[in-house]
């Protein structure tokens, strides 16, 4: 009798349960964005008989439907949790938790992609920089697998052969390795990018190989906001934030930074402290993803220029190497159309440097 009894309060408990959770589901306004993956939710699809027949309408609910489940982000806590302390996993759904970094796994090396990324650097530099006699710099930062497979067996891209094929790609530029002035520790833990207060050697190290010196004494300033980089909501893990530091003194302090984004320029903070607030709180350099931008140095004891070709690691070193010039112009050619930047910008006698991350070149078709 008492198992009687047990069978139905449990039978009718889960039949509480699944008819609770799918009218969750059906009459719940759907999510339009996850802050927590910092991405776009897949919406219901319109119905159509063609795609219903063809199976095409299956494929696009059942993706709306993982999207939108109730408790998802709990669920995708408890599932990571599992993968990472119990079963001991490599990684879950390609994000790895080693050395106490978040990273994601990338792999394998996309020989076509460095190609892609040669092409573009070559066309820049046949438009505007051959006939001027301008010998740009070429920087390649590594991403923090190339230090956390150093400690770990995990999986990485061939990162040998992208620095070969590049630098035998860019063979007219002049390159400023910097793999070995780097360790795991200049990188944040939760996220894809390097720390500046941990890249003053690199600003020098850089500045030094184009002619220039940069020497400053830097104040940090310490963010009391906690930093949740890129990989703490693709992991669903719960880990310690970390802390965003920049570097300041009188001479940027001084600088202007204007953006050209709308094609009027306009006034800009070298560290934007609205970004704080925002879904990546790495923007704070610079403003973020930004296609064209200026910053002057009213006190530079120098008429130098630096044009910066470059992808968001650029965004942190940049005001590292503002002692060195008077003004610094970076073009993200992944937002702006390089067949036009000399509508923008007079190419002239400014040094250039193209800074680029192994991951933007090993993923590279946005750049244009």
């Amino acid at each position: 009798m008492e198992s009687k009894v047990k069978n139905r309060i449990l039978s009718i408990s889960m039949l509480i349960f699944l008819v609770g959770m799918s009218g969750w589901f059906i009459f719940r306004t759907p999510d339009e964005y996850s802050y927590s993956e910092r991405r776009v939710l897949k919406q219901k699809p319109v119905f159509s008989m063609e795609e219903f027949l063809d199976g095409e309408y299956g494929k696009k609910y059942e993706d709306y439907a993982l999207d939108q489940f109730p408790l998802r982000d709990n669920l995708r806590g408890i599932k990571a949790i599992s993968e990472n302390y119990i079963f001991n996993k490599a990684d879950n759904n390609g994000i790895i938790f080693k050395e106490g970094h978040l990273s994601k796994i990338e792999y394998p090396l996309k020989e076509s992609m460095l190609e892609y990324a040669g092409n573009r650097f070559e066309f820049i530099y046949k438009k505007y920089l051959m006939k001027k006699d301008i010998e740009p710099y070429f920087v390649i930062v590594p991403d923090k697998n190339y230090y956390l497979g150093q400690k770990r067996n995990i999986l990485t891209m061939d990162y040998e052969k992208l620095y070969k094929q590049m630098y035998k790609k860019t063979s007219y530029m002049k390159h400023i390795d910097i793999r070995s002035h780097l360790i795991l520790e200049d990188y944040y833990y939760t996220d894809t990018h390097w720390r500046q207060e941990k890249i003053g050697d690199i600003a020098k190290l850089i500045a030094d190989k184009m002619g220039t010196k940069v020497d400053a004494d830097y104040k940090k300033v310490v963010c009391k906001e906690p930093f949740y980089g890129v990989y703490v909501g693709q992991s669903a893990l719960k880990v310690t934030p970390d802390k965003l530091v920049y570097l300041t003194d009188d001479t940027l302090k001084k600088c202007s930074v204007l953006c050209y984004d709308t094609g009027m320029p306009v006034k800009k903070e070298l560290y934007d402290m609205d970004k704080l607030k925002s879904k990546d709180m790495y923007e704070v350099f610079l403003s973020g993803a930004v296609a064209l931008l200026t910053i002057e140095n009213p006190q530079a004891s120098s008429d130098k220029e630096l044009i910066m070709f470059r992808d968001s690691f650029g965004s942190s070193l940049a005001p590292l190497l503002v002692e060195g010039y008077k003004k610094i112009t970076m073009v993200d050619i992944r937002y702006i159309n390089s067949d036009v930047l000399d509508a923008f910008i007079e190419f002239n006698d400014q040094d250039v440097l193209f800074v680029y991350s192994t991951l933007l070149l090993n993923s590279s078709l946005g750049i244009r």
